[in-house]
């Protein structure tokens, strides 16, 4: 059976209490860990990134020289991500990075987390 250390409100040692083995001594999923924790860290993502596509750029719509006879290669406009100053080609654009992780999971995940902590007996206990 785990134990935990139990402590008063002010902080004094007051002994041990037994943790439910429903919670505390499962055993350690750790896919079920990574997925929750790599759940949190993309919510956390604001996703507000942004680039200008050709399309956004303020450029010159005129084709930028005749078609033939220049020697030059076929240039249409300015805004063209070849170009300096032009548009960024498949740049980001804001999303949203968030997802819900299914509860079974999140259920396992935290059951894991306790778990593991109550083995390296770093759970504490405080009395009201």
């Amino acid at each position: 059976m785990a134990t935990a250390k139990l402590y008063s409100g002010a902080g004094e040692s007051k002994g041990t209490v037994d943790l439910p083995a429903s919670l505390f001594e499962q055993p350690v999923h750790k896919q079920a860990l990574y997925e929750a924790v790599r759940n949190y860290l993309a919510n956390q993502r604001q996703g507000t990134h942004d680039t200008k596509t050709r399309a956004e750029v303020k450029a010159s719509t005129a084709k930028l020289y005749r078609q033939k006879g220049t020697g030059r290669a076929r240039a249409g406009s300015a805004g063209s991500p070849t170009r300096i100053g032009g548009g960024v080609a498949f740049g980001p654009h804001p999303r949203d990075y968030s997802y819900t992780l299914p509860r079974k999971v999140k259920r396992k995940a935290l059951v894991s987390a306790l778990s593991d902590r109550a083995d390296a007996e770093r759970v504490n206990v405080v009395e009201d």
